[in-house]
């Protein structure tokens, strides 16, 4: 085995396989050439990939082991880890973008030479990039003296080990362009360790990117001083210049690599630092247009004893609890006057009382411009509804304003219609962004508008006519300078219409009225009393192979499509989700989405529900979702109504599932059916519809008696509706 040679674990070997990690140790029993572990512990040992590679190949386990799937591996079990593997890993697909012809010829070498030739190369590649190792700043552009670039160059020595996945990577690279390459290898690194990041989902960041890049004052230099992996500044569409910062130094590196693969030499300038910036800001004269952020919540130890006099503290010294106070000065004290800085915040930082006095002078010298609810489920912490505050720079040419925009999407504002997220449901599995961006941008962008071009002449405060109840509203800052100065938006929006007024619970009473009439019709028959039947059985895995039926799992691909839910299965639901724009972590070109099609039956593979729906022509042509699996019958063979009826049977489902700790699975491919003629399956297939369609009935009756409940609750308590 050659030295420094990549280990893999039985789930890797599982991947590589597309078995089970059960098949695994089966094959570790009973094959005594199977290879001896070579490192890991006795729970969970590693074993040398090349090794395994050769003996899946050997034993016909393995035709070809996937290019993306053997540089993750190599990636993973890299002997200086997965994180310096990746910085690797991003300064050569930097380098092969780049510098392609360069790139052919050092690796036209052997392996101890590439490394000596590839250092020399990355060092001055990553100069031009990203400017010398160390910077003495002049203060025009930010840096400080002294300041250390994120990503340093590799030595030989440190390369070395590195050079059979960097010539993987550039093959990976050739067949899905350098950007996406990267982009895989980051997402499966986050993928494979969720404890350790602290993500902006791309939904919330493009909708903070979207709140500076409007109005006539595009951003083209921004900042974000929390930077992370780098989704806020990668969700711009026309920067000039980037300039980011982090504590931890390993997402500083690939922050500067993620960002510098997503942008051209020409067209942006990207400059990332190492460090605490609240304590050591590496920009301090740095004036941007914009700025994002997504602090981190909650900390106490952010500098409160060494940061007293610090000159960022223009609106008032944070308290020690107060550290998102600290954060949105810091921005302000970045913005050039008018820019725009967007940072996401806990709910608690609009009314805490030790904060009071700084959010009445934010309001008071017209900084704080608009604060936004979202829905829970935006961003974790998952289970609260976080706020955006959207802020500006006063200056000498920015006239403060006497109004403040307060918008609230983190509930429905219209009970009856889809609703923007259900997080008794799913949270975040849940959100509609493109409803949450549609209400914050409707609201936001007249209000900019409006701000920037000035008032109409004697123009009241608070534009009531703009007002949305229970969305938005634009209220005069005098109305929030109370003891509290409480700008939490729920607080001060006019509520909504209860239940949409006496007409509308009038309308919801009179569909409740006739489905329970269609209950009662639908309502089944009390069936013929037989002995159990014992019909010849088969399993959906053997009607698979047959070709009687295609298994397909959802949960990959991009477009603007919508996207069926396990949460629409479960509640019978028009597709919910959507699918990203651009994909986050592929090896791209991105995977085709799996579209259902009419006579499609869908079940669910976690919960150990006994659901499974069958598509019909208004839901076709959505894509599947995560956790959700795909049974296409042949129409010759198999009677869909009928299979999605045995699916359900409530013994069926027990003999097929899986229990772990936290869930239990459901292995469709062990669900039984009875072999019978089609004719007979259309019976029973017959009889199936109709108790599904008696189940939509009951669900809809179910959800009318809440809404018009909880109207009548709402309407005689705000006097809307009177008692007769």
């Amino acid at each position: 085995m050659p030295e420094n040679s990549t280990e893999v674990t039985a789930a890797g070997i599982a991947r590589l396989a597309g078995v089970g990690r059960a098949a695994v140790s089966n094959w570790r029993r009973r094959h005594a050439d199977f290879p001896k572990p070579v490192g890991g512990t006795e729970t969970s040992p590693s074993f040398a990939l090349p090794e395994v590679e050769q003996w899946l190949r050997d034993h016909g386990k393995l035709a070809e082991v996937p290019l993306r799937e053997r540089v993750w591996q190599q990636l993973a079990g890299h002997p200086a880890g997965a994180v310096p593997a990746l910085v690797h890993t991003g300064c050569a697909l930097l380098l092969v973008r780049d510098r392609p012809t360069a790139w052919l010829e050092i690796t036209a070498v052997s392996d101890g030479r590439m490394a000596t030739v590839l250092h020399l190369a990355l060092n001055d590649l990553l100069t031009a990039r990203f400017g010398p190792a160390i910077e003495a700043g002049d203060g025009s552009g930010g840096g400080t003296s002294g300041c250390v670039r994120a990503v340093h160059t590799p030595t030989a020595d440190e390369l070395l080990p590195s050079v059979p996945l960097l010539r993987a990577a550039a093959e990976l690279a050739a067949e899905t362009g350098a950007r996406q390459a990267f982009e895989f290898l980051l997402g499966r690194q986050l993928d494979a360790n969720p404890r350790q990041f602290t993500l902006t989902p791309p939904g919330l960041a493009e909708l903070m990117a979207a709140l500076v890049e409007t109005g006539s004052r595009p951003a083209r230099t921004v900042l974000d001083p929390a930077t992370g992996t780098g989704a806020l500044l990668r969700a711009l569409s026309r920067p000039t210049a980037l300039y980011a910062q982090d504590a931890d130094p390993d997402l500083a590196a690939l922050t500067a690599l993620r960002l510098a693969l997503n942008s051209t030499v020409e067209s942006c300038t990207v400059a990332v630092r190492a460090g605490d910036t609240l304590r050591a800001d590496a920009f301090p004269q740095l004036a941007v247009d914009a700025v994002l952020c997504h602090p981190p919540f909650n900390e106490r130890n952010w500098g409160h004893d060494e940061l007293a006099y610090d000159p960022r503290w223009e609106y008032g010294f944070p308290a020690r609890t107060e550290s998102e106070l600290a954060w949105v000065q810091h921005a302000l004290a970045h913005l050039r006057e008018g820019g725009t800085a967007v940072l996401l915040m806990p709910p608690a930082a609009a009314s805490r009382r030790s904060g009071r006095r700084i959010r009445a002078d934010l309001l008071r010298r017209g900084a704080l411009r608009a604060v936004v609810a979202l829905p829970a489920g935006a961003a974790p912490p998952y289970g609260i509804p976080l706020h955006l505050w959207v802020l500006r720079k006063p200056g000498a040419g920015v006239r403060p304003s006497p109004e403040l925009l307060l918008v609230d999407t983190a509930e429905p504002a219209e009970p009856a219609t889809a609703t923007m997220a259900t997080p008794a449901s799913g949270g975040r599995d849940r959100l509609d962004w493109q409803a949450v961006r549609s209400a914050v941008l409707d609201a936001w962008e007249p209000f900019d508008r409006a701000e920037r071009t000035g008032p109409e002449p004697d123009a009241p405060l608070g534009r009531t006519g703009q007002d949305r109840p229970g969305v938005s509203r634009v209220v005069p800052v005098i109305e929030l300078l109370d003891d509290d100065v409480d700008l939490a938006p729920a607080r001060h929006l006019p509520p909504p219409t209860a239940g949409g007024g006496p007409a509308e619970l009038t309308r919801v009473r009179d569909r409740l009225t006739e489905t329970l009439r269609l209950t009662a019709t639908l309502t089944p028959p009390l069936a013929d009393l037989s002995d159990p039947a014992h019909w010849p059985l088969t399993t959906v895995g053997e009607l698979a192979r047959a070709g009687a039926l295609q298994l397909r799992t959802g949960g990959s691909g991009t477009g603007p499509g919508p996207v069926l839910t396990e949460y629409d299965v479960l509640g019978s639901t028009a597709p919910s989700g959507t699918l990203p724009a651009t994909p986050a972590s592929t090896d791209g070109p991105p995977e085709e989405p799996v579209l259902v099609e009419p006579g499609d039956v869908v079940v669910p593979v976690l919960g150990g529900g006994t659901v499974a729906r069958v598509i019909d022509e208004a839901t076709a042509g959505a894509a599947l979702g995560r956790n959700l699996q795909l049974l296409r019958p042949d129409p010759a063979a198999l009677d869909p109504w009928f299979l999605a009826g045995f699916l359900r049977g409530t013994a069926n489902n027990r003999q097929a599932s899986s229990y772990a700790s936290t869930a239990t699975r459901l292995d469709a491919r062990r669900l039984q059916l009875p072999r019978l003629p089609l004719a007979e399956q259309q019976r029973y297939g017959a009889q199936f519809r109709a108790l599904a369609a008696f189940e939509d009935v009951l669900r809809l009756t179910g959800r009318l008696g809440g809404q018009l409940v909880q109207g009548m609750y709402d309407g005689l308590t705000d006097g809307t509706v009177t008692p007769k």
